[in-house]
């Protein structure tokens, strides 16, 4: 009696992007400590084939280019050990429990106000600048609610880490950021503006704090293999 031969299951192009940025940090940081020869050849081939898999996953025509970009980025030592970025964020309330949200001016997405973390802030400060270069509104921060991937939940393209701070509104007047933002405003849970990037996520998250309740600081559980989508 023979078995069945089970269909194959179609690749998202979500998993193909986590998948080449995967192989990509493990080849550019094999790239920056090893002294092997043979060994940096075979990292540039896998540095190679995740090129390929981003641009198809991209739906991209070239990958020389990206992996020429990869391979100018490796570094030595410690400087070449590839770690995702690091962005930090804040989640605002006003007194009628509505949520601060911007309207990102180069994808339309939907999100609330985050930005790159800069050197010599900390992740506090940096989401309270955010705030206001973004909205126009002065904060304070509260507390850390939750510590996202920002590439296996779809928040990115690129590997990183989003630091969520929810924070207290003290001051300020909505006034969007002219070259970050197309609209800026507090919108309440039953009408959130869309397209609202990850909000299946952090929604709860987010009013819960909002609301004065408190909760364990958020985070992504661990997965076997940690590289895989659920």
């Amino acid at each position: 009696m023979f078995g069945t031969v089970s269909e194959p299951h179609a690749v998202a192009p979500s998993d193909l992007l986590r998948w080449s940025e995967t192989l990509s940090g493990i080849a550019r940081t094999g790239l920056g400590f090893t002294q092997s020869l043979y060994e940096k050849e075979r990292f540039e081939e896998v540095l190679k084939v995740a090129s390929d898999i981003r641009a198809a996953a991209l739906e991209e025509a070239e990958s020389d280019a990206l992996f020429e970009e990869w391979l100018a980025s490796v570094g030595e030592g410690i400087a070449g050990y590839v770690t995702p970025k690091v962005a930090c964020a804040a989640v605002v309330g006003n007194e009628e429990d509505e949520i601060l949200l911007t309207q990102r001016s180069d994808s339309g997405i939907w999100l609330y106000p985050v930005g790159w973390a800069d050197v010599g802030y900390s992740p506090a400060e940096v989401a309270v600048k955010e705030v206001y270069e973004e909205t126009g509104i002065e904060v304070e921060p509260v507390s850390l609610i939750a510590v996202f991937d920002g590439l296996r939940l779809g928040f990115a393209r690129i590997p990183l880490y989003s630091l969520v701070f929810h924070c207290r509104m003290v001051g300020g007047e909505l006034q969007g950021h002219p070259l970050e933002t197309r609209q800026v405003g507090f919108y309440p849970r039953d009408a959130l503006p869309q397209p609202l990037a990850g909000g299946a996520r952090w929604v709860d998250t987010a009013f819960a704090a909002i609301n004065g309740e408190i909760r364990p600081t958020d985070f992504d559980a661990p997965r076997t293999p940690p590289w895989r989508g659920s």
